[in-house]
């Protein structure tokens, strides 16, 4: 008994001299680690080795953020992770109160609340990982008795309970190390003080290569910024956090969307700007804010005050070629050198400011200005994108702004002096063939805009009086003849686009598509008379407007105010010996009638309805009392459309989702259906997310598409039509003979990463 009892004693003895060897030696590499970044994830299996745990984080604080953080690999990526110094986590705890705690089961929260009655465990991270956490051993880094970070070590992997007291006490004699090392490395990254300290010290960059590129960035005559991105493949993004950390301002990355300051850049020159390398970018609450390429440079700061008669100044860091940028777009567009600035410049000084009167609405002053300004306007919204343009007059002496929409969102593009509010809006009248003389009336109107390369632009106007005795102005883009996208382009599924090509070879019959303003109705209209536009067939299209032209349509614009209506279009088409017949909507009872009645009569007729879905669009034309035989006879398909914005192709960033959110996906596809997909929930299921770069102005979305649900008229849902059925009975049917619903094709075009779920969530209901 007594030689067991030796043997033992023996054998605990070379245990903790193994463990006090693997202390030293990671004690050691501590402190010859060249960066946090080594320590928090290189060494870290190292320290963990020394407990019987699962896992271990180490945390560094970040001062100027009051937060700690800790970095992490994913594949060949280093990624943070950031806890707030509260007490509203456990690590938070730790290092706001400078406690070590030691927790038998995180998940109890009568044992949490013994410690502090706002301290809870952040579970989003066992959510996503599966992992649950148990065991919470966590302790402060101190040197000098100043806070340096947290380590916190989880999950014992043999028995129940706390953490032993032993391992308490190596976790002391741990942070004892890391105090020291995170102390010297403190310390070494004050010494050095450069703004690319962030690179080094999260080991984006080694510190000789950076020497190196000094050198070779002046003989290749160009800015270190740039060239580290080019040979080192530094991301903009990080280039940006070790801008804020050393100049402890924001950093600003180019953006179009930034509207542009008017008021602030008159009285600057732009090759003066670009030399200087700053530019004001808006003015809020009597602070004007600067970006420049080094906040930190006296000399420039003064001179700037000294420029804009003010000390109230903010500045934010940029890049030097985003701040010419920026200038580039605050100064000039591509179609003309001239800029809003100088156009505004060019009215000041013509004296064209003037005080609202009775008759404003008549342009004087410097005509050729407002010209000018309008111009501008149609010409940047053509450049960028939009779809439409918003003129907004304010009043209480407010400017006016001007919004684009771009990709379904609205943006400020532009604030205008209040003084030319009416002049603006007179432009736009007369440019429209609108009388300016009429101010508390909607008026409608069309302009063809000729740019100086001879190519045209349409553009749709209305005009609304608002509050306050002023009007504002919406522009729609119109299509360019010849630009019809084909079927192919509109993003249709393969099941759909088979369906729906072989109802558009019949010869007779009705063909609606279905959706809200906005959801693309007209476009696909077009798209499908576009495949079926031949030189042996007669098409009649009648629309209020004509957005769209093309090419072998014999295209009508109806007149509702003298009485020549979609109704009345669709009579006269009758008799002018159609194949063809396109009618813009059927808003009452009489086009739907007329439309139905030509569908028998062997003509195809397509048209639009603002429904929800494919099924209720039945319902409705029958509750509007269309007879269910004719229509269930003359009835080939209903396509239901919304459009969704698309991720980038260039920077969209695929993830592994966790659980509930597949989850969630499978939930709203309907399970029985997603089974079919014979896609599983495993490491290799991937979705993707937006994350934004200089091609999609930091979105994430560059453009739309197209999501769809068709219902094919087959004898079995023609019956239903006839039994006049609710939609629930039509929609299930539809589904068993192969329709897709809205969500669901959705859903699948976020399963292949063209959009993401949370797009497809805004424009559909569950």
């Amino acid at each position: 008994m007594t030689e067991t009892l030796r043997d033992i004693a023996v054998t605990e003895l070379e245990k903790k001299l193994q463990i006090r060897q693997a202390l030293l030696d990671i004690t050691n590499r501590i402190h010859a680690a060249q960066n946090i970044k080594q320590i928090l994830v290189d060494l870290k299996d190292g320290i963990l080795n020394l407990f019987d745990a699962h896992s271990i984080t180490i945390y560094v604080v970040d001062r100027t953020r009051n937060e700690i953080y800790s970095m992490f690999l994913i594949g060949a990526q280093v990624k943070e992770i950031r806890v707030a110094i509260n007490n509203r986590s456990i690590a938070g705890y730790v290092a706001n109160t400078g406690k070590a705690i030691n927790i038998a089961d995180a998940y109890d929260t009568e044992e949490l609340k013994k410690i502090d009655r706002e301290l809870a465990l952040d579970t989003s991270w066992d959510k996503k990982t599966g992992f649950r956490t148990r065991e919470i051993l966590a302790a402060p880094i101190f040197h000098n008795k100043t806070l340096l970070g947290v380590v916190q070590v989880l999950n014992k992997k043999t028995g129940t309970g706390k953490f032993s007291e032993d391992e308490s006490g190596f976790l002391q004699e741990i942070t004892g190390v890391l105090g020291v090392a995170f102390f010297n490395q403190e310390r070494f990254a004050k010494r050095r003080k450069t703004r690319f300290d962030y690179l080094i010290s999260h080991d984006l960059l080694k510190e000789e290569d950076l020497e190196s590129a000094w050198e070779e960035s002046r003989k290749a005559k160009i800015p270190i910024e740039e060239f580290l991105m080019k040979k080192y493949k530094i991301d903009r993004e990080d280039l940006g956090r070790s801008f804020e950390e050393f100049y402890r301002c924001k950093f600003v990355s180019f953006s179009e969307k930034v509207r542009i300051p008017g008021d602030l850049i008159n009285n600057l020159k732009q090759d003066y700007l670009r030399r200087e390398l700053w530019v004001p970018l808006e003015k809020k609450d009597g602070v004007i804010r600067i970006i420049v390429d080094n906040p930190n440079n006296i000399l420039k700061r003064d001179m700037i005050e000294n420029l804009l008669k003010t000390k109230s100044v903010r500045y934010d860091v940029s890049l030097p070629d985003d701040i010419v940028k920026f200038i580039n777009h605050f100064f000039q567009s591509p179609e003309d050198k001239s800029s809003i600035t100088d156009i505004l410049g060019i009215l000041d000084a013509a004296g064209n400011e003037q005080e609202e009167e009775e008759d404003v609405g008549a342009i004087n002053g410097s005509d050729s200005g407002i010209m000018q300004l309008v111009n501008k306007i149609i010409l940047d919204a053509q450049a960028k994108r939009a779809s439409d343009i918003h003129i907004e007059p304010n009043i209480a002496r407010k400017n006016v702004e001007v919004r684009y929409r771009i990709d379904g969102d609205c943006a400020v593009y532009q604030t205008l002096p209040y003084s030319y509010r009416a002049a603006v809006v007179s432009r736009i009248k007369i440019m429209s063939n609108l009388d300016i003389t009429v101010r508390r009336l909607p008026q409608d109107g069309k302009i063809k805009f000729r740019k100086q390369n001879g190519e045209e632009i349409e553009l749709r106007v209305a005009t609304i009086p608002t509050a306050g005795g002023v009007e504002d102005v919406v522009m729609r883009i119109l299509a360019k003849a010849g630009d019809t996208l084909p079927l192919t382009a509109m993003g249709i599924s393969t099941r759909n686009f088979r369906e729906l090509k072989t109802i558009l070879e019949k010869p007779y019959g009705m063909i609606l598509v279905v959706g809200p303003t906005g959801s693309g109705k007209t476009t696909t209209l077009h798209a499908a008379l576009h495949e079926i536009n031949r030189p042996d067939r007669k098409i009649w299209t009648a629309e209020d407007p004509v957005e769209i032209t093309q090419y072998g349509l014999r295209q009508v614009q109806v007149q509702s105010k003298i009485g020549f209506d979609f109704a009345a279009a669709m009579r006269s088409f009758l008799r002018a010996d159609p194949d063809v017949i396109m009618v813009g909507e059927m808003r009452d009872f009489e086009t739907a009638k007329i439309g139905v009645e030509a569908s028998l009569t062997g003509h195809l007729v397509f048209s639009t309805l603002h429904t929800n879905s494919a099924p209720e669009t039945i319902v409705r034309l029958l509750d509007m009392g269309i007879d269910p035989l004719n229509f269930a006879d003359a009835l080939l398909g209903i396509l239901a459309q919304r459009l969704v914005r698309t991720l980038c192709k260039k920077c969209k960033q695929a993830y592994h989702p966790d659980r509930k959110e597949f989850d969630e996906i499978v939930l709203h596809y309907g399970e029985e259906q997603f089974q079919k997909l014979n896609i599983a929930y495993d490491d290799k299921f991937t979705l993707y997310q937006p994350k934004g770069c200089d091609i999609c102005d930091k979105t994430g979305y560059k453009g739309r598409m197209g999501i769809h649900e068709l219902i094919v008229a087959t004898d079995g849902i023609k019956r239903l039509v006839q039994k006049h059925a609710t939609v629930e009975v039509i929609r299930e049917l539809a589904m068993q003979e192969g329709m897709t619903t809205l969500l669901q094709d959705g859903i699948s075009k976020s399963l292949q990463g063209l959009t993401d779920f949370k797009q497809v969530r805004r424009v559909c209901i569950k």
